[in-house]
């Protein structure tokens, strides 16, 4: 069974019908990309996974129970951590503050996990620096530790390359892989940064119009010519 499985989802947003029949899964110890053109409902589809946006029909079942109803709070408590696109940190908090935020349901005094500045070891340069302060890669990092920091089984990235230096889009990869290669966490990545796409992905899922109009493993990308349909 799939950590998660998203099936014939179908969402709206007033009279426009944005995410048609959409299903997918996600595997433990494994990348899922959904990779499409703008505004064809990636985005809104990750908000669906979380409870931001409430599902018209279909299910999303995670660790094999149904949370269709379920608040983006309880889905975060049973396990799925979220990096929103353009970060959403708090750039008035310290970044050690930024990451007790991460631990907001846990323990009061719950530490910051240690491996966090293994993974990112900038973080702990600037632990008392105010989020706001930090460059574009620098928050991208931090948004990643603080959804890490409560120990998900399943992180969704939404678009974590935009606007980053090279040299941290490969530090982010290279983390990605890392966390899924453990295999006890799955990995749903929305990006449109097709190179970095294709180098992660284990499974992927293209949209169109709301749609999934092709999926498959991740090696078969270059043969179907997958950077064709998501072309500009």
């Amino acid at each position: 069974m799939s950590l998660l499985e998203v099936k014939d989802v179908n969402q709206f947003y007033g009279g426009s019908h944005i995410l048609r029949n959409v299903s997918l899964t996600a595997e433990l110890g494994q990348v899922t990309v959904v990779l499409g053109r703008n505004g064809v409902g990636k985005t809104t589809l990750l908000k669906s996974l979380m409870g931001l946006v409430p599902i018209k029909s279909g299910s999303i079942g995670f660790d094999g129970k149904a949370i269709d109803k379920a608040t983006p709070y309880e889905r975060a408590r049973a396990g799925i951590g979220f990096v929103p696109q353009g970060r959403e940190i708090f750039a008035r908090l310290t970044v050690q503050e930024n990451l007790q935020m991460g631990l907001a349901y846990k323990p009061g005094g719950t530490p910051i996990p240690a491996e966090l500045f293994e993974l990112f070891p900038v973080l702990k340069q600037m632990l008392g620096r105010r989020g706001g302060d930090l460059s574009g890669g620098q928050q991208q990092q931090l948004a990643i530790a603080r959804a890490l920091a409560a120990g998900p089984k399943l992180l969704i990235l939404d678009e974590p390359t935009e606007g980053i230096q090279p040299n941290i889009i490969k530090d982010i990869g290279k983390v990605i892989r890392m966390l899924a290669d453990r295999g006890n966490m799955a990995i749903v990545l929305v990006e449109q940064y097709y190179d970095f796409a294709e180098e992660l992905a284990d499974q992927y899922v293209v949209m169109e119009r709301g749609e999934v109009i092709a999926s498959g493993p991740g090696s078969e990308m270059q043969a179907k010519n997958i950077r064709q349909l998501v072309a500009i």
